[in-house]
């Protein structure tokens, strides 16, 4: 990036054109990745994050692995899930993603407050 620099204005400097439009042009570019990608990745990590510490026993979820049950239990860094009669499994709280139904209802229950 600073090599990138030096050579535009070494070539403004040469052909009597100022870099300045070069460095405009670089800085936009920067701008637009940070506002059409890192943030809103930054804001889907943050709800995920939400999501995990508003987790009860008794709510419903599904796995990244594609495993739905119902929350038994919950531990530090694990949560307790029934899957079926009787069938408990203990999972990472990494491994529960908010699922697209769940994510609707949020966003319903938001609406109508």
């Amino acid at each position: 990036m600073i090599t990138n620099l030096v050579l535009l204005q070494e070539q403004a400097q040469a052909g009597g054109v100022s870099a300045f439009p070069q460095i405009l042009m670089i800085v936009a570019l920067i701008a637009i990745f940070y506002f059409f990608m890192i943030r809103p990745q930054q804001k889907r990590q943050k709800e995920i994050r939400k999501f995990r510490e508003g987790l009860n026993v008794g709510d419903r979820i599904i796995t990244a692995g594609g495993i739905y049950g119902k929350i038994r239990g919950i531990k530090e860094n694990a949560l307790i899930i029934e899957i079926a009669d009787n069938v408990k499994i203990t999972i990472d709280k990494g491994s529960v993603y908010p699922s697209a139904a769940d994510a609707a209802q949020a966003q319903q229950t938001e609406e109508n407050k």
